[in-house]
């Protein structure tokens, strides 16, 4: 449904994962071998993996000012089981939270939303706001006040509601 590109480095992985299921037609990409081979998520995973994607939904939507899509363990339950490790760069010295080798999907995103605390952009990326969406996005407006994950989509159909509203 996003028209938009990509959010920035680890952020991508987490983008993506929410958005592996359609909530308007209830597809979920994670029902099929391919949609879970993307993420290393084996079968016996699904139900942690799915629990992780919703909880990510959830905080996303907190970004965007919204209350959770439905009840969902606290993400940072979720992620203080991941294990991470201080990994740094031999060359300049810098350092970065890291997965642990063979890393399981939690300790991933833990580490995809530990660089983007660093880097400033955890906050920008949000759900959609429209209810049959949720969708996930990287706000790149100036202002940070985006509100869906695309104006042709879900912004038209939020504005002609508003517009046939008033002329009721």
């Amino acid at each position: 449904m996003n028209d938009r590109s990509a959010a920035p480095g680890g952020l991508a992985l987490v983008e993506s994962l929410v958005n592996t299921v359609d909530l308007e037609s209830g597809v979920d990409t994670l029902d099929t071998r391919e949609g879970r081979g993307r993420f290393g998520i084996t079968e016996g995973g699904l139900a942690e993996a799915r629990e992780l994607r919703e909880s990510l939904r959830a905080a996303l939507l907190a970004h965007a000012g919204h209350p959770p899509h439905r009840v969902v363990t606290p993400l940072g339950e979720l992620l203080a089981r991941a294990p991470l490790y201080v990994a740094v760069d031999g060359r300049d010295g810098s350092a970065a939270l890291a997965p642990a080798t063979d890393a399981p999907l939690p300790s991933r995103i833990a580490a995809a939303v530990a660089g983007a605390l660093v880097a400033g952009t955890w906050m920008r990326l949000k759900a959609c706001e429209a209810e049959t969406c949720h969708w996930a996005y990287y706000d790149r407006s100036p202002a940070g006040r985006g509100r869906w994950c695309s104006m042709r989509v879900c912004g038209a159909r939020a504005k002609m509601r508003r517009y046939r509203a008033k002329g009721t």
